[in-house]
């Protein structure tokens, strides 16, 4: 099934940020390794000098490869370095570490003010990915659902795709998903312009006890508010999406890297959450690309 393809699945780092906090970064990159997910996208851990060292300690001991690094187009930076602000350093840390790949995780929020705002955005993005591209990294931009409103005549993914032609773009299929539209055939449509993939299954929930507790005695309050919003991140296979058909679907259209994401665990001990997506994506068939 998957002889064919030299794309890799792997993990997003950001599904263990706490776990990074809690117990350090070597002991984390030594887990994922332990539990079969040994290649890693970077972010929301910042790229210290002595985080540096953990990862490509990593690489060298470990064999862990480093599918793509973090970077956000605001100047000020964030959770993620500035390309802006901190290009230099995002481009040394990815040449020491072998990778060659740099996503966006989200546009700046002042982005989405208007047509021109987006298309402002747009040519900043694009003119950062010409100049990573001069220095044999790609950009890549990966969406929430907010992309899937219209702004103008298109919807700010496709106007990203379309005004920013030298950025590829990260498809995250939950936020495709809880954006109203089908992963797969999000996938086939921008065909062509897909350098990587985030895989989190989109689940949705029961309210939980305490608001049945509640209810019991009149108050309808708690209920009603999961009803509002009753979707949750999931573990691969634990949702409702058609895994077999995306795994292919991205592929398809171009992937590299596919990688296992999820943002929230809800009391399950996140590498646990990990495994289980691994776990399914081996039992569908694809065993060869971890």
């Amino acid at each position: 099934m998957t002889a064919h393809t030299s794309a890799r699945i792997g993990v997003q780092l950001m599904t263990v940020r706490r776990e990074v906090d809690e117990i350090g970064l070597p002991a984390v990159l030594r887990r994922l390794s332990e539990i079969g997910l040994p290649n890693i996208e970077v972010s929301q851990v910042p790229l210290t000098s002595e985080n540096l060292d953990s990862f490509a300690h990593g690489r060298d001991k470990l064999g862990l490869s480093y599918a793509a690094l973090s970077g956000t187009m605001e100047a000020g930076g964030g959770a993620n370095p500035s390309l802006p602000s901190d290009y230099d350093h995002l481009v040394t840390a990815a040449r020491r570490l072998g990778c060659e790949r740099i996503r966006i995780g989200m546009l700046p929020f002042s982005a989405l003010r208007d047509e021109q705002a987006l298309l402002s955005f747009c040519r900043d993005a694009d003119e950062m990915a010409r100049r990573l591209a001069d220095d044999g990294i790609r950009l890549s931009y990966h969406n929430h659902h907010i992309e899937f409103a219209r702004l103008g005549d298109r919807e700010v993914l496709e106007t990203i795709r379309t005004e920013a032609p030298n950025l590829w773009l990260e498809v995250d299929v939950y936020w495709v998903q809880r954006g109203g539209h089908d992963p797969v055939r999000t996938l086939e449509r921008f065909a062509g312009s897909v350098d990587l993939v985030h895989l989190k299954d989109f689940r949705v929930s029961l309210p939980p006890a305490e608001a049945f507790e509640v209810l019991a005695d009149g108050d309808r309050s708690a209920v009603q508010e999961h009803f509002a919003q009753p979707v949750q991140f999931a573990e691969v296979g634990q949702g409702t999406l058609d895994w077999a058909a995306i795994v292919r679907a991205g592929i398809d259209a171009g992937a590299a890297h596919l990688l296992i994401e999820q943002d929230a665990t809800y009391g399950r001990d996140p590498f646990e959450s990990l495994t289980m997506s691994r776990e399914r994506l081996v039992e569908l068939g694809f065993a060869e690309m971890f």
